[in-house]
């Protein structure tokens, strides 16, 4: 156990290192660079098309006949805020702070900014290059972006198969630690320590329900998700506002903390300058690539599994996704540690030994009285346990790539099985490995999205032509003859 640990530790210094930061927000910057600036030049666009749409358009909620495998918009869009919006959203914030100071949330948004264009990307060139399989479901992802994409360039058919067999297997693994064990050991450590409930109490219990979701399918987890998330989010958005009106002299000095922070102007961080600057920037990006997971290829296998007919539009989707995740969520997490009181704004140091989801319980016992950390273990619940169901369905499509659409039932049943397992068992180390195979995953698939940046390039533009412009030109739908055919006629039909 100490050898794999050691082996595991090396890798995750590597992949979570600064050179996989730096790949991931170097591959950010050029996609962002590639698209001219999408995300911020065609704000109104992407806004209109995404939350604005949720109440204006009503294919983006409208469910799927039962004979379609697919599901709607919003539902692919929820489905994967529940694997995103977890517990990093409370406790990656609070060790962000702990370890790098409020700097490190300027950092933070820094990486969203970019990351939403490496999100949208991944999710263009999902769509671009998703199939059906044997029961009429599409599916897609890295791995068929690598096969089919990366693989049709000359010399690189053998090595677009390789990363995408290894891009399926790190998320394999990655599904029942990051996405499964360390989620409901974090469900149950919490539920004890706020409410009493023995460990494998809770476990029977999230035994239970995912049983009860996830072996139904993707369309049962995108029914659940459609009514968790939102509620989730709301719930928890509002807490924190509550806390942060109720803290608002706090508000303004708390931001000023976050931009001395993140240059260092005050050396108190870390007692040095450059010490400083270094750890809020580690931090900073550690937590904007963790919260969001733009660049890691995970969420685009829902958003692959979408109705949606255009490849720009479910990118758009991924924009807002990260935008949600980090800039709101993350960043409301933030305002309520800082103007708790539990950190000196003026040096950036923390006041308190409290770390994790405590730090954030504390802040809010502080307005809420005892209420306060039990809010946040359920919170936490609720945000761990719609991550579960995200992953449920990642694990599931890497495994469907590996051995074929009728064998994912087995990995169903064995996910289910292995939540009781995360509940009742210590998991340091599945911690560790958790993240050395979600960070693994990370770079099959920017190899990918890099290689792939000029097909992005081309539907962008083609898309900005069309439905910006207004010019008559053939829509880019999908790389694959048929399918284009028959979204074109769809296209056609809804105009």
């Amino acid at each position: 156990m100490e050898v794999i640990a050691n082996v595991n530790g090396v890798i995750n210094g590597i992949v979570w290192g600064t050179f996989g930061i730096t790949l991931l927000f170097l591959s950010g910057v050029i996609m962002t660079i590639v698209n001219k600036g999408f995300q911020f030049t065609h704000i109104p666009h992407w806004m209109s098309k995404t939350i604005g749409a949720i109440f204006a358009d009503k294919h983006i909620t409208a469910h799927t006949e039962k004979h379609d495998k697919s599901i709607s918009q919003f539902q692919s869009l929820c489905t994967a805020l529940a694997a995103t919006i977890g517990t990093g959203n409370i406790v990656g914030i609070a060790t962000a702070i702990i370890k790098g100071g409020p700097g490190a949330i300027f950092w933070m948004w820094i990486m969203a900014l970019v990351g939403m264009m490496t999100n949208y990307s991944e999710n263009v060139l999902g769509i671009f290059y998703r199939k059906k399989n044997d029961k009429g479901a599409w599916t897609g992802g890295a791995m068929y972006y690598l096969r089919d994409g990366l693989g049709s360039k000359r010399g690189f058919k053998q090595i677009g198969a390789i990363l995408a067999v290894l891009f399926s297997c790190f998320c394999l693994l990655a599904s029942f630690g990051i996405g499964n064990m360390s989620q409901v050991n974090s469900i149950a450590g919490n539920m004890q320590s706020a409410f009493g409930i023995a460990t494998w109490i809770t476990g029977i219990g999230i035994l239970i329900l995912s049983a009860l979701v996830i072996v139904g399918g993707l369309k049962r987890v995108a029914a659940v998700t459609e009514k968790l998330v939102p509620f989730m989010a709301v719930v928890y958005v509002i807490g924190a506002l509550i806390i942060i009106i109720f803290n608002f002299d706090l508000v303004g000095p708390a931001f000023v903390s976050i931009f001395k922070g993140a240059f260092c102007f005050d050396a108190a961080v870390g007692g040095a300058v450059g010490y400083g600057i270094k750890m809020a920037i580690t931090w900073g990006f550690k937590r904007g690539a963790f919260s969001n997971e733009a660049g890691l290829g995970s969420s685009v296998m829902v958003h692959s599994s979408s109705n949606v007919k255009e490849p720009v539009r479910q990118g758009m989707w991924g924009i807002f996704e990260v935008f949600a995740d980090t800039i709101v969520v993350c960043t409301l997490t933030a305002l309520v540690i800082l103007t708790s009181g539990l950190v000196d704004l003026d040096t950036g140091k923390m006041l308190t030994d409290i770390e994790g989801s405590a730090l954030v319980g504390e802040a809010f016992r502080n307005v809420f009285g005892v209420v306060g950390p039990m809010f946040i273990a359920i919170a936490i619940l609720l945000f761990a346990y719609s991550t579960v169901l995200g992953w449920s369905h990642y694990g599931s499509i890497a495994f469907e790539y590996l051995f074929g659409t009728k064998a994912s039932v087995i990995y169903k049943v064995v996910f289910v099985g292995m939540t009781f397992v995360g509940c009742t068992m210590s998991l340091d180390l599945a911690w560790d490995l958790s993240d050395t195979f979600n960070g693994l995953m990370m770079i099959p698939n920017l190899i990918g999205v890099l290689a792939l940046s000029g097909t992005v390039m081309k539907i962008t533009k083609n898309y900005v032509a069309r439905e910006i412009k207004g010019e008559k030109i053939k829509p880019m739908l999908s790389v694959y003859e048929d399918i284009q055919a028959e979204m074109e006629k769809k296209l056609d039909v809804e105009e």
